[in-house]
């Protein structure tokens, strides 16, 4: 089906995945995250009612000013990237992008990591879909609740978000167990209140030491591919739910060495060296024999 409109007030921004585009608007859609699949019954969203009936979109994710659609690989972007555009743009129009509804309450609970440092503070709803890492106060600029955070509690040294959960990294001079509560309870009001967790405008980049060139997954080689999609797969759902991330950096053919960068609770986590030896490692050794021989962190 076609849409046409006289004015086109969406355009594509690529992502780091192959397979998710973000669909830009000119204006705010909401302060908050929801997303789709296609067990979803969408009923909050007239416009992710009519993508889901589209056979080869698998996610939909609306925050801020954005639209992401997740789509399957056997679908090139080149050949649906300008039909998309035109559905979300006659929603748009018609201010049908998201119906109206009421507030749900917010919840969060605070769950313990592997890294005694930091604590993950789990949301009920979305907060971002890309991640934010924050190594510094002085970097908190254009992600407000980051700001706040900081603010509130100078012993706070990292932010990290992405999904539903925000992972905090103390210095040494507080417990978590004096705190936990106490956090838990101001990031619940924060949001409650209608604070956004990033500006519309922000820029999702990758923190990482100077010494490091992240390159994006279109740069891969097909080999760093191969290891991207085997960390996807079997390591990152694991780590997320230790409130961290282990990022493919790149891949050294003549060491035979994947560099990964760790962020979120996995940064400077007592066990991380021993995940990456006797996990990761060891599944990128079975999977690919031959191919990978050390795994090792740029970052500490």
């Amino acid at each position: 089906m076609a849409y046409f409109c006289t004015t086109m007030r969406v355009y594509e921004e690529i992502t780091p995945n192959n397979n998710v585009m973000k669909f830009v608007c000119d204006e705010t859609l909401t302060q908050g995250g929801v997303e789709f699949d296609k067990e979803s019954t969408a009923t909050e969203s007239p416009l992710a009612q009519v993508l889901l009936t589209i056979p080869f979109i698998q996610k939909i994710f609306i925050t801020a000013n954005f639209v992401a659609i997740e789509k399957i690989d056997a679908v090139d972007w080149a050949d649906v990237t300008e039909d998309l555009k035109e559905i979300i743009n006659e929603h748009l129009e018609e201010n049908a992008i998201l119906a109206p509804m009421k507030k749900a309450p917010i919840s969060i609970y605070a769950e313990m990591t592997p890294n005694p440092a930091a604590m993950k503070f789990v949301s009920n709803s979305m907060l971002a879909p890309e991640i934010i890492e924050i190594k510094s106060r002085e970097k908190a600029a254009g992600v407000p609740l980051a700001v706040a955070i900081y603010k509130e509690y100078p012993f706070v040294e990292e932010v990290f978000i992405v999904d539903n959960y925000v992972s905090l990294t103390k210095n040494e001079t507080e417990d978590w167990s004096l705190w936990a509560m106490d956090v838990r309870s101001f990031i619940t009001n924060y949001l409650q209140a209608g604070g956004p967790v990033f500006d519309e405008f922000y820029e999702f980049t990758t923190e990482a030491p100077e010494h490091v060139v992240v390159k994006s997954a279109e740069e891969f080689s097909s080999v760093e591919q191969q290891i991207k999609a085997i960390l996807d797969e079997y390591v990152q759902p694991a780590v997320a739910n230790d409130g961290g991330n282990i990022e493919l950096i790149e891949f050294d053919e003549e060491t035979r060495t994947a560099k990964m960068l760790l962020q979120g609770a996995c940064s400077g986590c007592p066990s991380s060296t021993a995940t990456l030896k006797n996990g990761i490692e060891g599944i990128l050794k079975q999977m690919m024999p031959d191919v990978v021989d050390n795994v090792e962190a740029v970052n500490g």
